[in-house]
């Protein structure tokens, strides 16, 4: 009986969790934690995109909170650019800056007395400890290991020889606290153990402490660094997931050890580490400067930057609909496991798990990105489309009804991605052609073309009825009765009318032209193209 006594406990204990786990679900919140430092990348949107579906999937709390507590790279316009950028993206915050709640303030530099209290409480409980080395200290070992071909860490192995609270007698300790001299706090490593944490994306990953460094808790301007304030912060606002970027994985081992040092380890939230997003080319991960050497934005929206002066491209800026953008972004390391590749927001969230996220990096396609917003387009109401097209027909100073507009829009927007796009490629309905494609006219405009023109002409003046079915059933029996052939008239017809032999039916064109319009262009291109 006794190896089943011994072997008891254990599975007794692991049923127990599983109870409690089953009769205390954990409330879900996450949270998406940025930096003020400048514009906010699309990876960063993406991560903001991943947690608030999950809250949504699962009935919980998405909260930002701003990690201000890097000063020197403070930028003022970043925050409400990243409250900005959300509200375009539609990711609507429940909790946090900007909708505010119980567990505020939510700024990291508003929470800055909050933890000196807990970077102290490590150092009492030994696993932190007060350095008094200077910058220039730490430089001079740093050139004394290069000169020698190595790379100086603060660990476990240089610790012992350093200006540090671990060496130094304790009332040596006081007396230099109590002169005020300048410290750092630092986290005291383990000496020699493996961590082992399951990550909901790559399973279980492990961590040997030996090749690890004393990170900086607390910093000597009285600030904390990354670390201490994200493990703080997330636990006291009962953060139970952390959706973060692939480059925080590095950092996750002395994250797990935090939660340890402070007791903290039933209540630690479960992690997910995101796939990196990757340039066009697969190289290396997407940087802001690949946008613009390669033409594309990375950004939400423009930015910028005050101190350079230089301006980054935007999505919202470029003519991009904000659910293409966030579709697009859905799908760039995430996989629905079917064919579908359009989905609304609310199809996202009933589509989403973390499950379905990859490990490996996710290449960005700038060509898919437009791809999926012609796909929107498309979608959108001839009306919509015609308001959105009004304001950049009248900053060209040109005249037209709404109808007009949404006539344009309905021909057009199948060849286009942008609403930009339907301007551009819609010209001719505006501005009659003063030049005509050399091309075309070699192509088409033959030495019986000109009579033929005239011939059609009269046939145009003769239609009360302006409209395109009467208009073509009138000219194709017409076509027929003489034997011309439709290429032979309907080419040189689209060269005067268009300037080009393109653009959508060239009866449409000629019904939103109307009949004055239509017969002033035929006569201006026999007039110009007199062979």
């Amino acid at each position: 009986g006794g190896s089943r006594k011994s072997r008891n406990p254990i599975r007794k204990k692991s049923i127990q969790n599983h109870i409690r786990q089953s009769i205390m679900p954990r409330d879900i919140r996450v949270r998406f934690a940025p930096s003020p430092t400048g514009a906010l990348h699309l990876g960063g949107v993406r991560t903001a995109l991943y947690n608030y579906l999950f809250a949504k999937k699962t009935g919980g709390k998405f909260l930002l909170r701003i990690e201000d507590t890097d000063r020197t790279r403070y930028v003022p316009e970043a925050e409400n650019y990243i409250l900005e950028a959300l509200e375009w993206c539609g990711l609507k915050v429940d909790e946090g800056v900007g909708a505010g709640g119980e567990y505020g303030p939510y700024r990291q530099s508003e929470r800055k007395d909050l933890y000196r209290k807990y970077a102290l409480q490590l150092v009492a409980s030994g696993h932190a400890y007060y350095c008094f080395d200077t910058n220039e200290e730490l430089d001079a070992y740093r050139k004394d290991f290069e000169s020698r071909g190595d790379t100086f860490i603060y660990n476990v192995s240089t610790r012992k020889g350093l200006k540090n609270s671990l060496q130094m007698p304790p009332e040596e300790v006081d007396e230099l606290l109590a002169r005020n001299r300048p410290y750092t706090i630092r986290f005291k490593m383990p000496e020699d153990e493996t961590v082992n944490i399951y990550d909901l994306i790559r399973g279980e990953v492990s961590f040997r402490t030996s090749i690890l460094d004393d990170k900086v808790l607390f910093k000597s301007d009285g600030m904390p660094t990354y670390h201490l304030a994200n493990i703080v912060d997330d636990h006291l606002m009962k953060i139970s997931h952390v959706i973060r970027g692939e480059e925080w994985l590095p950092s996750l081992p002395l994250h797990v050890l935090l939660y340890k040092a402070f007791g903290w380890e039933n209540t630690m939230p479960e992690f997910a580490h995101l796939p990196l997003i990757l340039k066009p080319a697969g190289n290396g991960k997407l940087s802001k400067r690949d946008g613009n050497k390669m033409g594309f934005p990375v950004f939400p929206l423009e930015f910028k930057d005050e101190t350079s002066g230089e301006i980054w491209k935007g999505y919202r800026e470029d003519g991009y609909f904000p659910e293409a953008f966030v579709n697009m972004l859905a799908l760039l390391g995430w996989n629905p496991g079917t064919e579908q590749e359009i989905f609304s927001m609310d199809e996202l969230i009933r589509a989403f798990s973390i499950e379905r996220v990859g490990k490996a990096g996710s290449r960005f396609n700038p060509e898919k990105t437009k791809w999926f917003n012609h796909k929107y387009l498309v979608e959108k109401s001839d009306t919509e489309l015609a308001k959105l097209l009004r304001p950049i027909v009248e900053k060209d100073g040109i005249e037209t009804t709404d109808a007009e507009l949404e006539k344009i829009c309905g021909l057009m927007k199948n060849r286009a991605s942008f609403v930009s796009d339907i301007y551009e490629e819609s010209l001719f309905f505006f501005k009659a052609p003063e030049t005509y494609a050399e091309k075309d006219v070699k192509k088409h405009w033959k030495p019986e073309s000109p009579d033929i023109l005239k011939e059609l002409a009269k046939i145009l003046e003769s239609e009360e009825d302006f409209r395109a079915p009467v208009l073509e059933n009138a000219v194709s029996k017409w076509i027929n009765s003489r034997e011309l052939g439709f290429g032979k008239v309907m080419n040189p017809l689209r060269i005067v009318i268009v300037g080009a032999a393109k653009g959508p039916h060239v009866f449409d064109i000629l019904e939103i032209l109307g009949k004055k319009e239509s017969l002033e262009r035929i006569g201006n291109g026999l007039e110009r193209l007199k062979l």
